[in-house]
């Protein structure tokens, strides 16, 4: 994958980390979680096991608002880092592809 230039510093991203750890504090985000399910890979996970992920990462721009914020396994989270949804999937296609065809 291609190296990218950060489009925000270092004080937005920690700005939307803070409100990031507020969100996780609200009824919404144990709403979201209670279904115990990933985002991605809808696996079940025990809801206090799921992760809060930004589907438009933070150095990519994204913001914590309710609609970039989605519970994830760690699995998911780990390998996602700082992809765009448009590149997740892309990344998601080559492990259903069958190597030998």
């Amino acid at each position: 994958m291609e190296a990218f230039i950060s489009p925000v510093t270092e004080e937005e991203i920690k700005k939307e980390k803070i409100k990031a750890q507020t969100l996780r504090k609200t009824q919404w985000w144990k709403r979201k979680c209670s279904a115990g399910a990933c985002y991605f890979c809808r696996k079940k996970i025990h809801p206090k096991e799921l992760t809060m992920e930004h589907v438009v990462p933070l150095v990519r721009g994204g913001k914590s608002l309710k609609g970039n914020i989605v519970p994830a396994c760690k699995e998911c989270n780990t390998k996602k880092k700082y992809l765009l949804p448009i590149e997740w999937e892309d990344y998601l296609k080559t492990l259903q592809e069958d190597p030998w065809s």
